[in-house]
């Protein structure tokens, strides 16, 4: 019942912004010839609204508030179609933003196969080698970036132990040049298992 009181004041409230065609709004014409065309601008007259006929007072104020919650009780019933537009849209205004480069050169080293790159690798990538995950591992991951295979054994303060485990899987180990996109992932990259 409410709904429709709303929608019946609503509809009996005076439009402000209607103008009646032909009150005060010059006909153009159908057809000029072609020197006056450019030289005779057309203007048109636009009359003010009545004061009378814009709502103030209570009615207004309560018109609008009944249009505001019409809007969000739509929303609100609405809610999982809207937020699906709003993901939708979300994404395809995204820029396309891949931090990877995936034609990178040693891109098989980095955890594809038997050999590792030492600057380029996630932690992750030692894992197929016995006694390497995770400390052996951290400390290559956390120092770096190295000129050559031989400067993971230059690491200061490592345990001897953990030395002579990086030894054993030296000729697994290759050294690419630091690629940014790669370098800063190499002890987290947001994979679990």
């Amino acid at each position: 019942m409410a709904r429709f009181l709303a929608a019946a004041a609503l509809l009996a409230s005076p439009a402000a912004a209607y103008v009646a065609p032909g009150s005060g709004m010059p006909q153009r014409p159908s057809a000029l010839p072609a020197s006056s065309a450019a030289a005779q601008p057309v203007l048109f007259d636009f009359e003010e609204p009545a004061a009378e006929a814009q709502p103030t007072g209570a009615f207004g104020v309560l018109a609008a508030g009944f249009g505001v919650g019409a809007v969000l009780g739509w929303l609100n019933s609405h809610k999982q179609q809207v937020a699906g537009v709003a993901a939708a849209a979300t994404v395809a205004m995204a820029p396309v933003a891949a931090n990877a480069w995936v034609n990178y050169e040693g891109l098989e080293f980095l955890g594809g196969s038997d050999r590792v790159d030492i600057n380029n690798a996630n932690i992750q990538a030692y894992r197929q080698f016995p006694g390497m995950f995770p400390t052996a591992a951290a400390v290559i991951c956390t120092h770096g970036p190295y000129d050559n295979v031989g400067d993971i054994f230059n690491i200061p303060n490592v345990d001897p132990k953990l030395t002579a485990i990086m030894k054993k899987y030296e000729k697994n180990y290759v050294c690419f040049p630091a690629n940014p996109a790669y370098f800063i992932d190499r002890v987290n990259n947001g994979m679990y298992r």
